[in-house]
């Protein structure tokens, strides 16, 4: 996620890191040179293609506009459902410190509870990015094998302390109703992951897109010459870069810019519990202006 102030009029035409055009540059300059072909094909040949014209492109675009806003809200919905399950989590992060110091009496159990948690937090993260996470696990124990067995973990602490009187049947409920909101939010985070956007949407869209692209050029050569390029590398542009970002932000667990900063997410849980503990804390956070994963 690209975390920084918005740049001026002039420096958003430069502006390189956060934007789709990297991924879709081929397409863009593909088209462009397509365009171009198809004007000096038709000068050299002598073809008049006034009559096609541009109104036919300019139905399939209001359509193709409209499966795009369908898609990019789709897209959207899963992005801010995520934000969403993980602001929980940092809120979860500030909750439980204060609800076991409240309910338990022994440092350790309550040093390894939120432990605990802190594995949870990167366990699921590594889950959600298929990546390798034990380094970050390690300062906080014997290591979980997923953030399921972490919280299972949690459990068998405060079932432990139940059972030999250092928590009472009020603290237990306390602490069983943070476990179930951490289920709740791993649940719904493995929903978004699990559950694609259907095929069908990509499929449409980019059958589409192409064909549009592809024909264009055929309507624009009679009336706009040679900046029959340069309009089709926009329009190039605009529909195939709705479709990168929607497609970034159906998959908010990934590591690209407009992805979810989960590193940075799980930092901040560590500095909330590291500080409730009067442990030493990790770096601060990326200023603004940094990429932030």
């Amino acid at each position: 996620m690209i975390e920084r102030d918005r740049p001026s009029a002039l420096r958003l035409f430069f502006v390189w890191r956060g934007s789709v055009v990297a991924h879709i540059l081929p397409q863009i300059v593909g088209f462009a040179i397509y365009a171009a072909a198809i004007v000096a094909l038709a000068r050299v040949l002598g073809l008049d293609l006034s009559a096609v014209g541009v109104a036919p492109f300019a139905l399939i675009g209001i359509t193709l506009s409209i499966y795009l806003s369908f898609r990019n809200g789709a897209a959207y919905d899963r992005w801010w459902e995520a934000r969403k399950l993980w602001g929980l989590l940092v809120a979860e992060s500030r909750s439980l410190p204060r609800a076991t110091e409240a309910v338990l009496a022994d440092p350790e159990v309550r040093r390894r509870f939120l432990f605990d948690f802190l594995s949870f937090c990167h366990l699921l993260r590594g889950r959600l990015r298929d990546v390798d996470v034990q380094a970050d696990v390690a300062p906080f124990g014997p290591p979980a094998g997923s953030s399921r067995e972490a919280i299972r973990r949690m459990g068998h602490e405060i079932a432990a302390a139940r059972r030999s009187g250092a928590l009472d049947p009020m603290g237990h409920r306390i602490l069983e109703e943070r476990l179930a909101a951490l289920t709740a939010i791993e649940a719904g985070c493995e929903r978004i992951a699990g559950t694609p956007l259907p095929f069908a949407y990509t499929l449409l869209l980019h059958r589409t897109t192409y064909l549009v692209c592809l024909l264009l050029p055929l309507g624009l050569v009679g009336t706009a010459g040679w900046a029959t390029p340069l309009f089709t590398a926009l329009i190039a542009y605009a529909f195939f870069g709705l479709d990168r970002l929607s497609e970034e932000l159906a998959g908010p667990f990934g590591t690209e810019a407009n992805d979810l900063a989960l590193d940075s997410l799980c930092r901040t849980c560590e500095i909330s519990v590291l500080e409730a503990l009067g442990d030493p804390v990790p770096p601060p956070l990326a200023p603004r202006g940094y990429y932030l994963s």
